[in-house]
């Protein structure tokens, strides 16, 4: 094991928990010149200090590595593109302040896309800026946002959910009767069915919850519980979304939604039953959905919420993409990064799984950086009901790091072991590092372009490797 130098992540730590140096060593068991020479990275975390911190504060050790600052990196290659252009920092840099202080790291990364947006507004682009990347952030986007920093786990609101199902008796074939009794027993609210455009419709006046003949079982108890969220836990609902938005904006009251979204999954799911039955079948997605009734990407999205501390699921990374590879949600337990530039990596799985709808594909996917993760990747398809309708297809891909691979029943038969098994990606042409892939779609950012026009290459954008091979006035 290497040493481990994580001074400003304990340090942040511990400041968060409210623990003094000195209450921190003696609860650690070392003296408290140790540990501040710990968190000022004089000294590593040894393996007995480090065991005893996730105990204390209930962390993953990972938490202590450097493995999760390669979303951050990534981040700050987006919003500082510029710098990186005008060679003004470096990857290099980069790394080496996400790694030693993360918190400067952040916000210097706000800094930058703040001023993204001001000189976009300045300028009056129309979306999009000259490097290409992302108009200031949509409401939705913002909210994506909000998820991704929290890993897609809200403490609060899990166990809230979890109690609520405790005592309405949520189980496996009862949960629209349960659901339906608690609404009706606790806030007078009756159901009816409704045909027209809308799945669902509360109406205040006559507290009836009006919900569409189309919808299947499992999506009736989604809007069932997240209804019961909004009569029964408003307040939690706005103390959790004004953490980071403004009561009134649009992002405040899509926050209130995507909050009760969560609260349903998780009434309908609850942590410890779901997570118990995970392990159980090895995270088979498909006995999952037949356990509990539910679609396949409802039971992805809570599989990757499962981060409660001190039981643990895997840590999973999820997300939603059309045929366009336009990116509808994207969730993260992990350090794994979605870039915001450039689109995804068309030689990922999920793009495969249009192929072959229904049929879960498997890939043993390696970044830029060397980290090494299993993908799955599934089809879905949504109609409205009728022949001839417009419907809409996505592909659901859930993913973990190569190192908790083989509690999943997809790893069976895979040669983990083996790098050459697993496909080069990367985390969108725009700042993708791997300057020989012949698939990418955009010059790499900060890297002068080999332009020649006597010869050609298989790679699509050939890089300079010396100012000599930079282009030059014919």
């Amino acid at each position: 094991m290497g040493k481990t130098y994580a001074g400003a992540r304990l340090r942040r730590l511990r400041d968060e928990r409210g623990f003094s140096q000195a209450e921190l060593a003696r609860t650690l068991g070392i003296s408290p010149s140790y540990l501040n020479q710990m968190e000022h990275d004089a000294r590593p975390l040894t393996v007995q200090v480090l065991l005893r911190l996730t105990e204390v504060f209930g962390v993953d050790p990972g938490f202590f590595s450097e493995r999760d600052t390669g979303r951050l990196v990534a981040d700050l290659r987006e919003a500082l593109a510029a710098e990186i252009d005008a060679a003004r920092v470096g990857a290099t840099d980069l790394t080496e302040l996400a790694s030693r202080m993360p918190e400067v790291a952040q916000v210097l990364l706000d800094l930058g896309r703040r001023n993204q947006r001001l000189a976009e507004l300045v300028g009056g682009h129309d979306g999009r800026d000259p490097r290409g990347l992302d108009a200031p952030r949509s409401p939705h986007e913002e909210i994506r946002e909000y998820f991704y920093r929290r890993q897609n786990y809200l403490h609060e609101i899990d166990t809230a959910a979890e109690e609520v199902a405790a005592s309405v008796g949520i189980r496996p074939g009862e949960v629209l009767s349960a659901l339906a009794a608690r609404l009706e027993d606790r806030h007078g609210t009756r159901l009816s069915t409704e045909s027209g455009d809308s799945l669902h419709r509360y109406d205040h006046t006559t507290r009836t919850l009006h919900l569409s003949p189309r919808l299947r079982p499992g999506q009736r108890a989604f809007r069932m519980a997240t209804q019961l969220a909004l009569l029964e836990h408003a307040d939690d609902l706005d103390r959790q979304a004004a953490e980071d938005f403004v009561p009134g904006i649009p992002a405040h009251s899509l926050a209130r939604i995507g909050i009760a979204n969560y609260f349903a999954a998780a009434l309908i799911l609850p942590y410890r039953d779901f997570h118990a039955a995970a392990e159980a079948v090895r995270y088979d997605i498909e006995r999952l959905t037949d356990r509990y009734g539910l679609g396949y990407e409802t039971v992805c999205h809570r599989l990757s919420t499962l981060q409660r501390p001190r039981l643990r699921g895997v840590p999973f990374s999820f997300m939603r993409v059309d045929r366009a590879g336009n990116v509808s949600k994207r969730q993260s337990a992990t350090g794994f990064h979605f870039s915001r530039a450039g689109g995804t990596c068309p030689l990922w799985n999920v793009y495969e799984a249009f192929a072959a709808p229904g049929r879960i594909h498997v890939q043993l996917a390696e970044m830029p950086d060397g980290k090494r993760y299993l993908w799955t990747a599934r089809a879905v398809t949504r109609h409205r009901g009728g022949w001839g309708e417009p419907g809409k297809t996505f592909a659901i891909g859930l993913g973990c790091e190569l190192r908790h691979a083989h509690r999943l029943v997809y790893s069976d038969g895979l040669d983990l072991g083996r790098s050459a098994a697993a496909t080069p990606i990367g985390m969108g042409c725009r700042v993708c590092e791997r300057l020989e892939c012949p698939q990418r779609a955009a010059p790499p950012l900060g890297r002068p372009l080999r332009i020649d026009q006597h010869s050609s290459t298989f790679v699509p954008y050939p890089v300079a490797h010396d100012d000599s091979q930079a282009p030059h006035p014919q």
